[in-house]
């Protein structure tokens, strides 16, 4: 069990019936009454992200997920293949457990797949990719000093925005987790 004092960005327990992973938190006082605590919970079953208030003092059970590196094969429907580095074996993951991080998904592309006991609740995935620009608006010269984006689509189809001076063809660092532009390489 942890209490709301132990809560830190990224634990995981059990709330409602419902595994949650703390997004952020906030101990909060007010004048009156008993301190609290703010939370923003991502779902890991759903994928939903909600905020809520709990009681200082609280208790929760406290989730263990299980990591397992996977290799990304393919897509089927709606489902994502993987296949276990040590065993072989296939897994399908179903593309609501994979949520947003599917834009970034390249052909055989090592992921962690997280388990809570036999239940697979998503993936993870590496934080930076790099990724080929296949489609933007020319640049022009001198575009180098402004702050001003543009749009780009990636070789996984993500549209995501860059500099003014990106180009097709050239390769990106993307950080997964906000699906920003970190440089170019």
């Amino acid at each position: 069990m942890i209490s709301t004092s132990d809560i830190s960005n990224g634990i995981n327990f059990k709330m409602d019936g419902n595994i949650v992973s703390v997004i952020w938190f906030q101990h909060h006082k007010p004048g009156k009454g008993g301190a609290m605590v703010r939370l923003k919970l991502k779902n890991l079953r759903t994928g939903a992200i909600t905020e809520t208030t709990v009681k200082s003092g609280e208790k929760f059970e406290e989730v263990v997920l299980d990591k397992k590196k996977m290799q990304y094969l393919y897509k089927e429907d709606q489902n994502f293949v993987f296949m276990d580095n040590d065993s072989y074996e296939q897994i399908t993951v179903p593309s609501d457990h994979i949520g947003d991080s599917e834009k970034f998904l390249q052909d055989n592309m090592e992921v962690d797949v997280l388990f809570y006991k036999d239940e697979i609740l998503g993936v993870e995935l590496p934080s930076t990719v790099i990724l080929e620009v296949v489609y933007t608006e020319q640049g022009l010269k001198g575009d180098t000093a402004t702050s001003a984006t543009k749009i780009a689509k990636l070789e996984t189809g993500a549209e995501i925005n860059v500099p003014l001076f990106v180009n097709i063809g050239d390769k990106l660092k993307i950080d997964t987790r906000t699906g920003e532009y970190i440089q170019r390489v």
